[in-house]
């Protein structure tokens, strides 16, 4: 199985250049490059959508990246808060039951 190419953005940029100058056909083009045609007109449409944005890098960016640590701690964070609630909610339960059980069975107390 051949290794996969990791090829510059630079690169991919000119390669969209000279297909868009139209001077050669877009096999050709691919062949001297060393690609295959169709990879040229997915980086033409992607360049296309998105601008100055296309061909970022290859794995997690750092802007990415950085927002799923951020989400990830705030998950510890919001995960940590509700248990403490509800530990704190089951004990005033709790609290308020034996409160009004032991006001009731006392004697000149009551309703």
């Amino acid at each position: 199985m051949p290794q996969r190419q990791h090829l510059s953005k630079a690169f991919k940029e000119e390669a969209v250049r000279l297909l868009e100058q139209g001077l050669k056909p877009a096999a050709d083009l691919a062949r001297e490059l060393g690609v295959r045609r169709n990879q040229l007109y997915k980086w033409q449409a992607t360049l296309r959508r998105a601008g100055a944005e296309a061909f970022p890098g290859s794995g997690r960016q750092a802007g990415v990246a950085a927002e799923i640590t951020r989400l990830q701690k705030e998950l510890v964070r919001v995960t940590a808060e509700r248990d403490i609630l509800k530990k704190a909610a089951a004990y005033f339960a709790r609290d308020s039951e034996s409160a009004t059980n032991s006001s009731d069975s006392m004697p000149g107390r009551g309703r």
